[in-house]
């Protein structure tokens, strides 16, 4: 029977897609790890591999389509001695539900594969009218033994009703539908703002252009819409003496000049937060729902603005590297966010993020925390300032001004400014970075 190709999944946050390009047509022949389309995620443009060896029977979604839904049908996959003709009897060629499971290639590799040896069964549905998610197979093996799929565990992706789960399973009549009380009217969602239509309305005699949300600002809306309205943030915020970290960041760029390597602050302050972390281990952490997670490793995320959002790409291990290493990893990834030729694996995960927007002249701000980090860092720019010494005279002193916001989940008061505290006294003595 051919298989249906599926749109991938190729960032953990990514719930649709576009598919920018087709790299096959119909009729190509195609083996795995073939590249057959480009696809646009929420953060980055990707290739898609294919997966089975075949031919291509028909394209399904074309290119340029934006919003194609994670695991819908894109394309039909024949395998060998299929023909095109066999498509109108596949499922694939059925309009896509809205949330369709990944296909069970291998249960399904040893099926008859003519719609003449057994025609397709419908998908079926629960006694509610739910969908029951089920491989065309073990579908129709189902209806050979009257077995009710609805009394079914599935053991596929996402609970899809697979081969296994139907040929070891004995006929048990169906129950008999049993009448619900009508169900209450929902809620209404708690409002977010005007409405589109609202706005328009508000503006019709003014002239304005309208601008369509892609991927990314999509998801940077509703991941910072989420973080404000269920992290539970609180704010921290100290000055830092910079004069000692700049005499001898200016002491190392000088030394490291022939090896090409110039160290910025925000190096050194990715290098401080790192140790931090280790410091106070407790406040290493992360939120999952239920539970937190306190990772041994320092990995340290680090805003970087792109055309249209931001990435947060992550520095692995950071408290074991060097300061040259950190700053030419560092260079890397900001360089290939800005180019959205980061993978997923290279922006996803960390504990702990820094946000500066120094280099804009931004004294202090307060940043939102990326879930499920516990903590992110936000630096403003470091100026000239009349401060009192040691000594008790007045002089002057390089001033950083950070902001520390914390999910109160994850982190208490008094364990945030132990944090924080760490933060600071690595930043005014920086030598000690490097015992």
């Amino acid at each position: 029977m051919p298989t249906e190709i599926l749109m991938p999944a190729l960032s953990p946050t990514m719930e649709e897609g576009t598919l920018a390009k087709w790299l096959v047509k119909e009729g190509d022949e195609v083996s795995s790890g073939d590249l057959l389309a480009e696809i646009e995620t929420d953060k980055a443009t990707m290739e898609f591999e294919a997966v089975d060896e075949g031919v291509i029977g028909k394209i399904l979604v074309a290119e340029g389509t934006e919003g194609v839904a994670v695991n819908s049908p894109i394309a039909i996959l024949l395998a060998e001695g299929e023909s095109a003709g066999d498509i109108g009897s596949s499922p694939a060629a059925a309009p896509a539900p809205e949330s369709v499971a990944v296909v069970d290639a291998s249960a399904e590799a040893t099926a008859p594969a003519t719609a003449s040896e057994a025609p397709a069964t419908p998908a079926p549905a629960a006694a509610d009218g739910s969908r029951i998610f089920a491989s065309p197979l073990a579908r129709r093996i189902a209806a050979n033994k009257g077995l009710d799929l609805s009394q079914l565990k599935g053991s596929g992706p996402r609970g899809r009703i697979v081969k296994a789960d139907v040929v070891n399973a004995s006929a048990a009549p169906a129950p008999a539908p049993v009448a619900k009380a009508p169900k209450a009217a929902a809620a209404s969602a708690a409002p977010t703002g005007p409405s589109t239509d609202a706005v328009l309305k508000t503006y019709a005699d003014r002239d304005f252009k309208e601008i369509s949300l892609d991927g990314m600002r999509k998801t940077v809306a509703a991941r910072l819409t989420e973080a404000k309205q269920t992290i539970p943030h609180f704010y921290l915020r100290r000055d830092i003496k910079l004069d000692a970290l700049l005499k001898f960041r200016s002491t190392l760029n000088k030394q490291l000049e022939v090896r090409g390597v110039k160290l910025s602050v925000n190096d050194f302050i990715i290098k401080a937060c790192a140790l931090a972390l280790q410091t106070v281990p407790e406040a290493n952490r992360v939120w999952a729902g239920d539970r937190m997670l306190q990772l041994k490793p320092s990995d340290v995320a680090v805003a970087v603005a792109v055309d249209g959002g931001l990435f947060t790409p992550v520095l692995k291990d950071a408290e074991m590297k060097s300061l040259s290493a950190l700053s030419t990893e560092m260079k890397d990834l900001a360089t290939r966010a800005r180019d959205k030729k980061l993978g997923p694996h290279e922006y996803v995960g960390g504990t702990f993020a820094i946000s500066n927007l120094g280099m804009f002249g931004i004294d202090n701000f307060d940043a939102v925390i990326n879930p499920p980090h516990g903590a992110i860092l936000a630096v403003g720019a470091g100026s000239k300032k009349p401060v009192v010494g040691d000594d008790g005279e007045l002089t002057v002193a390089t001033i950083m001004s950070v902001t520390l916001s914390v999910d109160h989940r994850v982190i208490d008061g008094a364990l945030g400014a132990q944090l924080l505290q760490a933060i600071v006294e690595n930043l005014e003595n920086p030598l000690g970075m490097l015992a």
